[in-house]
């Protein structure tokens, strides 16, 4: 098992989760995080940190997608250990949906 980021972090970005991580395994895009499924121990105490509740293991239905979006940005974007403001806006973007389709950016953000 392992947890995974999903689109609700999307345009949200809270960063609660990183420095409870004890192995480090959250990397930062421009607008959200991701986590990498390899690297994660399953320890599950970034999931109940996360405001947005965009935390989930891949044991739920239909997570193959994002254990594999998670994947793929966490080898292209910085790691992230340490908590920085969430992304201005968060409060109206919470619960929003479509967000992967409307306001995902591959870009990458600065990391620590």
């Amino acid at each position: 098992m392992t947890y995974v980021v999903t689109d609700n972090c999307i345009m949200c970005k809270y960063t609660d989760c990183v420095e409870v991580c004890p192995v480090d395994c959250f990397y930062e895009g421009e607008n959200t995080l991701v986590i990498h499924p390899d690297e994660c121990i399953d320890c599950g105490v970034c999931e109940p940190e996360c405001p947005a509740d965009a935390i989930r293991p891949d044991t739920e239905p239909d997570m193959e997608s994002w254990v594999e979006f998670n994947r793929k940005y966490s080898e292209l974007w910085p790691v992230i250990t340490r908590k920085k403001d969430p992304m201005p806006g968060y409060q109206d973007m919470d619960g929003v949906a479509g967000k992967l389709e409307k306001y995902f950016s591959e870009a990458p953000g600065e990391g620590d």
